[in-house]
């Protein structure tokens, strides 16, 4: 297909005429990255939140929902492929101008997004046989159930919710999926404080109540995402959700072709940690519920190196459709060192303040916290040597999304993690008896492997 001109004007991407500096770069990504980054921390929270205060409410709540969250987890990771192919698909389709494939691919993902949340329930609905089945606590197996029963409804708007932000995303449109994530997350804690714990003449829920909290809040969230999609006057011209319900079976195949691949890398990365959860409830409660807490916090750094990524992916994208390959990468060099810049910081942070950091997740008057918040120090430090790695391999998922590669980074990941991390984790943790820190050692040997694979795949791809 010949290219065709991008529409001129901010924020649309018109084609460069000279190349332009590293700081023009930087800052159009952080214009873009940082409203992602903040959405991606608040939608985060929503996850941390549940950890804390249910860390307030019992150790064994905590564990369950560990479990609980990271199933849920793994499955939304799964089926977010298909919304997150809608963002570089968006975004090239932009940058050649071309509005109607835009909304034919944004249809398409929804469409996929929904389908994939429904077909994953059943699995919600039995995953107390599973974690069974997998070596967990019979007690904590049957808590994350009653959670997962719950939560699990709430799969299909989150996973919409996502595609949404992808194609918004691609129109620069990040602000107002921050604000609206922001304000989910408050809500969340208002909710979990009168379900959890039964205040302002709630009932007391524990577990449960933190799951109908989920549910609620990703409901919320995706009428007021669609909301702002479909009625913005800026944006009524792209017709998003005009004929929603039409099949558009090519635009279906292409969103289909380039998501799956990315939902496998997403499941490579998150099964390796949720194997490493599922490892770590083999070694004992306590053990879980510091891997827990120190996850939460690995995991909100993540978000960080995230945002940059999608703004990555999104900067890409515009640049591969139009043709501008300096700026393509200008941009990626740019970007790249951006995520590493944070890590370092990162790592600062997990070696200087461990303990009052995994401190926050626990009510100090457990007599079990201190024995909890020792071991989340060990966890953070050697989580502290995976943090460079951790953003390199995300930056160059993200760089190589934006050029519509999928299929060769989903192999990449799935020899790191897999075949190289997951066995490496269980064989400093059991047989040389390194427990749960050689656990975390693996994970940081199949992280530096995926980041050195992507990032050499994706320069030499553009070069």
């Amino acid at each position: 297909m010949p290219r065709l001109a991008a529409p001129a004007g901010p924020g649309y991407g018109g084609r460069m005429s000279a190349r332009v500096s590293y700081a023009v770069h930087a800052r159009a990504t952080l214009s873009l990255g940082l409203p992602l980054v903040g959405s991606h921390l608040a939608q985060m929270s929503l996850h941390v939140t549940d950890t804390v205060m249910l860390g307030w409410y019992s150790v064994e709540a905590l564990a369950a929902v560990v479990l609980g969250a990271s199933t849920f987890f793994i499955f939304f990771i799964l089926g977010s492929g298909f919304a997150q192919a809608v963002m570089p698909m968006a975004a090239a389709a932009l940058g050649r101008g071309d509005e109607a494939q835009l909304r034919r691919d944004t249809r398409m993902g929804l469409w996929l997004s929904a389908g994939f949340g429904v077909l994953t329930y059943p699995a919600m609905w039995w995953s107390g046989t599973i974690l069974l089945a997998l070596g967990q606590d019979p007690l904590i197996a049957q808590m994350a159930q009653d959670y997962l029963r719950i939560a699990g409804l709430g799969m299909v708007p989150a996973l919409l919710v996502m595609a949404l932000k992808g194609c918004l995303a691609a129109l620069e449109r990040t602000q107002v999926v921050l604000w609206i994530t922001l304000v989910a997350a408050v809500i969340n804690v208002g909710l979990n404080w009168a379900l959890i714990f039964g205040n302002w003449g709630a009932p007391e829920l524990g577990l449960r109540g933190a799951a109908i909290t989920s549910v609620a809040v990703q409901v919320v969230t995706v009428i007021a995402i669609a909301g702002y999609a479909a009625l913005l006057p800026a944006l009524r011209r792209f017709a998003l959700l005009q004929r929603f319900w039409r099949a558009d079976w090519p635009a279906l195949r292409q969103v289909f072709r380039l998501g799956w691949p990315i939902g496998l890398t997403g499941l490579a990365e998150s099964g390796l940690f949720q194997a490493s959860a599922l490892m770590m409830g083999w070694i004992g409660t306590m053990e879980l519920a510091a891997h827990g807490i120190a996850f939460e916090v690995t995991g909100l750094a993540f978000m960080v190196h995230l945002g940059l990524s999608n703004a990555a992916t999104v900067r890409v994208g515009r640049a591969d459709g139009r043709g501008d390959r300096q700026g393509l990468m200008d941009g990626a060099k740019v970007a790249v060192a951006m995520s590493l810049a944070f890590a370092a910081a990162v790592v600062t942070v997990f070696l200087l303040l461990p303990g009052p950091v995994v401190g926050l997740f626990l009510d100090t008057a457990n007599p079990r916290a201190p024995e909890i918040i020792a071991f989340g120090t060990l966890l953070l430090a050697v989580a502290a040597l995976f943090q460079i790695a951790d953003a390199a391999q995300c930056m160059a998922l993200g760089l190589l999304r934006g050029l519509q590669d999928t299929r060769a980074p989903m192999w990449i990941a799935a020899l790191s993690y897999w075949a190289i991390g997951i066995p490496t984790s269980y064989l400093l943790a059991f047989p040389l008896g390194m427990g749960g820190v050689g656990l975390w050692l693996g994970l940081v040997v199949g992280l530096t492997v995926a980041a050195v694979l992507l990032l050499w795949r994706f320069w030499r791809r553009t070069r």
